[in-house]
């Protein structure tokens, strides 16, 4: 097995870099045509949801494969290698079937435990499968991973630990109401008609909201979604074209968006012109600080701020040993550099004069290394903490919502500045992944940990004994040349043998050698199936100096039968 993944997710990125290489569906084919195109690989298969995107090969050479693979997601995915390459993670061999594994049961999920990754496993699967480029080992791969799902689900209460990351979102738009009760009576738009989508449906139909509009593309698509939420005749359904959007805003008060749209559905302008609604007050200017020295702290106003030279528009901060960064959507995923330089500009802007004797100059080498620890800080968690005192932060009381937003796209479908305007609440995949980072798991984790534990060793041991497979049918088929060869030469010097005497002359040939041969490749059978065994192979061929030429004929065979069962079941 010579097994390989290379991926990013949100264990590993920031949403800001998981938006930018998100890859549509025409992406993801070319992708796995350009990978088994390439000369480490002979299979592939990509998987690719909200929050990961990972490209699986049976590789021959594991450094090659690593570049080759990490070169091939960074092209199709329009991240630059170097941009790219801090945020991917490489497993192999038997690490990367443990992956895959947990993540079909997932325990790789943003939110540990949902089973919908089953669904997106099983349709990699497929597109494998129908471009062929999933050969015997990303077949069998996957196939036990999906089984490895189900019994996981079946046989543990993973379930209780997780929910769908629709459920997840609901739970966060309700600020820890009984989803049910929040959702009671609230008219839902729900944009897209994908798996997604139609899963947020179905979900919202079932915590009570009373009427569910489906807007899509493709019409058809939309008129179906809402013929199976009305036949369950509790919520009135019903589709609609994408250009009555703007329309259905006014009225909708849940919007659950995921698309595969390239750019946003849902700009903050058009969220605003719907519902009438406006900048959150102060959203311009920094929130004083409380506590201890809050009144030797002076603020500039927003107007002064003004300067081509800063990178962002945002504005100043406090003449305090610190700053915060304001607009924290606006400056999400911003690079290092260009956070050293607003860094730079804030702390040579101008400042007020203190009173009395509070000095405002603040020390320059302290400064820059509180700068350069910022910036490593951003450069790794791809966006930009707050660097203030510890002082609590007087908050500006916002209207309560009135229109709450869930989006599920990536990239993203909703303009993340709807933060900023009053009586709107969005919830977006970014605020989901800091939601569900201090989420309990339950202690039914524990026991999928041991499935998965165990299904790797017992998939690796299938695999190392059916490499030698083929080995062990040529030297049984070799066996029986040589017996067949040596009852003709007997039948050239005994011509005068009768039918039933030949007849038990060759069963009796045949026995010594079939129980010569028992023995050994059983036991080489068992051994190739322990780690660090492939090499038994390797010993029987040299051993009875076998063609390799016939083993890979059988091997050949082997896998033509195994595609051809495959492609009957899928």
């Amino acid at each position: 097995m010579s097994l390989l993944v290379v991926g990013l997710s949100h264990r590993s990125a920031p949403v800001s870099v998981l938006e930018r290489a998100a890859l549509h569906a025409d992406a993801q084919v070319k992708l796995l045509q350009d990978t088994v195109a390439a000369d480490p690989a002979t299979e592939a298969a990509v998987l690719a949801t909200c929050n990961r995107i990972e490209l699986y090969a049976d590789v021959d050479k594991f450094h090659a494969g690593v570049a080759e693979l990490s070169t091939l997601l960074a092209q199709h995915s329009g991240v630059g290698l170097d941009e790219l390459t801090p945020y991917l993670y490489v497993h192999y061999e038997d690490r990367a079937v443990h992956h895959l594994f947990s993540v079909a049961c997932g325990l790789d999920s943003m939110v540990v435990g949902e089973g919908q990754i089953l669904g997106q496993i099983k349709d990699s699967l497929a597109r494998a499968q129908e471009l062929h480029t999933a050969g015997r080992l990303l077949n069998d791969l996957f196939q036990q991973a999906l089984r490895v799902g189900k019994r996981a689900h079946s046989e543990t209460g993973i379930d209780r630990a997780g929910q769908s990351l629709v459920t997840f979102g609901l739970e966060q738009l309700a600020l820890g109401a009984e989803v049910s009760d929040w959702a009671r009576g609230k008219k839902a738009l729900v944009i897209g008609a994908g798996s997604m989508s139609s899963l947020a449906a179905a979900t919202l139909a079932r915590v009570g909201v009373t009427e569910i509009v489906i807007a899509n593309r493709t019409a058809d698509r939309a008129e179906r979604l809402a013929e199976i939420l009305n036949e369950g005749g509790d919520v009135l359904a019903r589709p609609v074209p994408m250009d009555s959007v703007s329309d259905e805003l006014t009225r909708a008060d849940v919007v659950v968006s995921c698309t595969g749209a390239t750019g946003l559905v849902l700009s903050a302008e058009a969220v605003a012109a719907a519902r009438g609604s406006v900048a959150q007050p102060g959203a311009d200017e920094v929130p004083p600080l409380r506590g201890p020295g809050a009144g030797q702290a002076a603020r500039l106003p927003a107007s002064s701020a003004t300067d081509d030279n800063c990178p962002l528009d945002l504005a100043p901060v406090q003449a305090t040993p610190g700053f915060s960064v304001l607009g924290e959507a606006a400056v999400a995923g911003m690079a290092a550099s260009e956070l050293e330089q607003h860094a730079a500009w804030v702390d040579n802007a101008p400042r007020p004069q203190s009173s009395g004797s509070v000095a405002t100059v603040l020390d320059p080498v302290a400064e820059a290394d509180a700068i350069a620890a910022l910036a490593a800080t951003a450069a790794v968690i791809g966006r930009v903490p707050e660097r203030r005192r510890p002082e609590p932060v007087a908050e500006i009381p916002r209207p309560t919502p009135s229109l709450f937003l869930l989006d599920l796209a990536m990239p993203r479908d909703i303009d993340a500045a709807v933060h900023r305007l009053g009586g709107v609440r969005l919830v977006d995949i970014e605020s989901l992944a800091d939601a569900s980072a201090d989420a309990p798991m339950a202690a039914d984790v524990d026991q999928v940990r041991r499935i998965v534990a165990d299904e790797v060793a017992a998939f690796g041991a299938a695999l190392r004994a059916a490499h030698i497979t083929p080995t062990v049918v040529a030297l049984r088929s070799m066996a029986a040349e040589v017996v067949a060869g040596e009852i003709a030469r007997l039948d050239g010097r005994l011509p005068g043998l009768d039918d039933k005497q030949r007849g038990e002359i060759t069963q009796t040939v045949r026995r010594v050698v079939d129980k010569l041969l028992h023995a050994p490749t059983v036991r080489v059978k068992q051994l190739a199936a322990e780690p660090g065994g492939a090499g038994y192979a390797d010993a029987l061929r040299t051993l009875f100096d076998l063609d390799p030429e016939t083993v890979a004929a059988v091997s050949r065979a082997e896998d033509s039968t195994t595609d051809e069962k495959d492609r009957g079941s899928s």
